[in-house]
Parts: C-alpha cells; structure tokens; sequence
C-alpha cells in the first residue's frame, strides 16, 4: 500500500496497522465523487489485504470530515448524488467486513457522511473540542453513509429520533456520554493515542478478535439460538489456533505462580 499526497485518500501500511486518511483538507475533507471513488479503492485494497491487523482511519488538516460536497452535489442532483453514494456505500460494507478492527479517529468537524463513516467504524477516538452534528435536516435531505443504521444500533430508536430529527450539534462529552465514541483525548495526542490502540489490536488474537467483533455486530440482528450457535462455533474455531493455546498457557502459568506466591 503506498501513500501518494495528492489523491483525496492516502492508505499506507505500518507493519500490520493501515492507515487511510482523508485529504481534501482545504475542504474540510468533504465527500466529492473523486474521494468517494478513492475512498471505494482504498477499502477494497484494505479487503484484499491477509496480514491487515488493525485500520485506523483519520483527516487531514481541520477536520475528520465536513459532510458532503455539497456545491458538487447540487450541481448535478439527479446524478451526482447517486453517483457519490454508489461509491461510498460499497467501501462502507467492506469496512465493515474487514476481520480486523477499524479505529476512527476524529477531530474538529464530524458531519453528515462524516458521522456515518465515523460511528461505521468498530471504535472511535475523539480529539477535546470535535463538533459532531446530524446535518442532513438543515439541507433538506435524509441520511446516507449507514448514519441512520448505526445511530440506532447505538442509541436505540428513541434517542436515535431525535438526534437524527432535531439535528442539533454536540461536542465529544456529548458523544461519549451517549456511547457514540469510545474516547475523548487532548487534540495534539489524538494520533499517538488511535496508533497505540491500534498496536495493542494488532498485537492481539488475529482469529479471536476477528470473530469478536462479528459476533458483536451481528448480535442485533440474530436470534438467541442463531447467536448461541455462531458463539459455538467461532469459538471451537478459536480453539484450533495456536493462538489459544499458548494463550491458555500463559493464563494457566500466571494463576499457579500466583496460588503458589501466597
């Protein structure tokens, strides 16, 4: 994966972490069909990548994401905005199925699309001061970029109604309040903080983590006995790893030293 500074998306590889990031900074990273397209490209390369253990993904300049383009968007309302989601959503879907974790890491304003890609991710990190906002109201349209999905997912349909309804702006206190973000740090700290945790993904259970974070996303949409049984069965399939093995070892060594130390 090679970073090339001026396409909208840059995607480089730091071991087993990947790092997208938006950059149309003099746009506030705002959606166009060029960085939909990018950003498409970059997950799929993501998607095809067998030793990716962690993804996090960031803006350029002063903000995460500023919503769509909207001067592009209204240029051309009955194509373009198809056109942009025809692109996004797709890359949304392989996020999604990325087996490793996907870390968002977010500052200044998240808007709009900028709130869908952020809240699609598996864990977000906010700088102190990011401004998060609904947005689609106060243009006149509904949502896209999966916004609507997981704001229910994550708040339940009540609250959910009336963030989406109201569209009233809220700070990172706020989102984490309401468990929208995982963590709130000082903004110069954000990308030291989002690379650590990334590390500490990438140094874990490739196969365990993996199957964690589908049983977390699928557990909403499963019944009981559907859940129990994909419980059961991705766990015997953690069981067969070396992975769990030593792991189990290592449990087993630390509890006799400690029983042994009294």
């Amino acid at each position: 994966m090679t970073e090339i500074s001026s396409s909208p998306v840059l995607l480089r590889r730091e071991g087993a972490v990947a790092h997208l990031r938006f950059n149309r900074p003099q746009a506030l990273n705002v959606i166009d069909l060029s960085l939909a397209r990018a950003f498409h490209a970059a997950c799929r390369e993501l998607a095809s990548a067998t030793d990716l253990r962690a993804v996090v993904i960031s803006g350029e300049g002063r903000a995460f994401m500023a919503g769509g383009d909207l001067a592009a968007l209204v240029s051309d309302p009955l194509h373009m905005p198809a056109a942009v989601i025809g692109e996004v959503h797709p890359a949304l879907e392989l996020l999604a199925g990325l087996r490793a974790p996907v870390i968002a890491a977010v500052h200044g304003a998240v808007a709009g699309g900028g709130l869908g890609i952020a809240l699609a991710a598996d864990l977000v990190i906010a700088a102190e001061g990011t401004k998060f906002a609904m947005a689609y109201p106060r243009i006149g349209t509904s949502a896209d970029c999966s916004t609507s999905w997981n704001l229910v997912r994550l708040l339940g349909p009540r609250k959910a109604m009336e963030v989406a309804l109201l569209s009233e702006p809220f700070d990172a206190a706020e989102a984490l309040r309401l468990g929208l973000i995982n963590r709130v740090v000082p903004a110069d700290s954000l990308q030291a903080e989002a690379g650590q945790l990334a590390a500490r993904l990438a140094a874990g259970a490739p196969v365990a983590l993996a199957n964690l974070k589908r049983l977390v996303r699928e557990a909403g949409d499963n019944d009981l006995r559907t859940h129990l049984a994909l419980e059961a069965s991705l766990f015997q399939q953690c069981a067969a790893t070396a992975d769990f093995t030593e792991g189990v070892g290592a449990f087993l060594g630390k509890r006799e030293a400690k029983f042994q130390g009294r």
